[in-house]
């Protein structure tokens, strides 16, 4: 096959790559201007807004599916102190949003550089400056590696926590928040652990549950989730 032949064998694929790419990036403008106009209307079932954003962000197999997501923003249109998010995404963009509008912060971890970098890129894109964002490698702490927070610059009371992250193969998983961070959550801020259909998040959920002395919840068909809430009596947690 000629030089020709080969470049116009190619050029197909990669123009529906781009058409796709381009397609992609106007569905998330034109979504994103409908939540930042009424996020709370974005987030009803009867709006295909979060859909949207998640086709348009481009990463369906990572991002939080809408029914988590959901669960996520309307906790967080209640919130009463600053969010919590470990590991970064669309969802710190919208919670930041949110954030913005309500005059709350978000503080999000995240040890994947890149990763970071086109998150920070959307911040800046669309005007979001109430999310902070966290880029570090993560930390041994021993029994578990998690995130490296910056405790000390860090606010107290935050009132919620979006926990999508580390990875599932992380040593510990996404154990290490209790233990790190416990000391920053206010008496009845909320947990909401991702990917509750695993075997290793319900584990995880019964842990943090045994160590505060309390329940947990399993919300969601499609996409199952575990919220957890901070005991509002102020209990001694069993050492891990």
């Amino acid at each position: 096959m000629s030089a020709f032949n080969k470049i116009g064998a190619a050029m197909p694929w990669r123009l529906r790559r781009y058409g796709r790419a381009q397609h992609r990036k106007y569905v998330f403008w034109r979504a994103m201007k409908r939540f930042l106009r009424d996020p709370g209307l974005s987030i009803t079932e009867r709006s295909s807004v979060l859909s949207d954003l998640i086709y348009g962000w481009g990463n369906e197999d990572w991002s939080a599916l809408e029914e988590y997501l959901q669960g996520c923003l309307q906790h967080a249109q209640r919130a009463e102190g600053p969010i919590l998010e470990c590991g970064t995404g669309l969802s710190t963009i919208l919670l930041g949003a949110i954030s913005q509008q309500r005059g709350n912060v978000v503080w999000s971890l995240e040890h994947h550089p890149v990763w970071g970098e086109k998150v920070a890129s959307a911040l800046e894109r669309y005007g979001i400056s109430s999310a902070h964002l966290c880029i570090r490698p993560l930390k041994d702490y021993g029994s578990f590696t998690w995130y490296d927070p910056p405790l000390d610059s860090m606010p107290d009371g935050f009132s919620m926590v979006v926990c999508d992250g580390p990875p599932g193969d992380t040593k510990g998983g996404r154990y290490g928040l209790l233990p790190v961070m416990r000391s920053k959550l206010k008496p009845g801020a909320a947990i909401l652990l991702d990917d509750a259909s695993r075997e290793q998040e319900k584990r995880i959920a019964a842990r943090w549950a045994g160590e505060l002395r309390t329940n947990y919840d399993t919300l969601g068909s499609r996409k199952p989730y575990i919220v957890l809430r901070i005991p509002n009596v102020n209990q001694q947690m069993t050492p891990y």
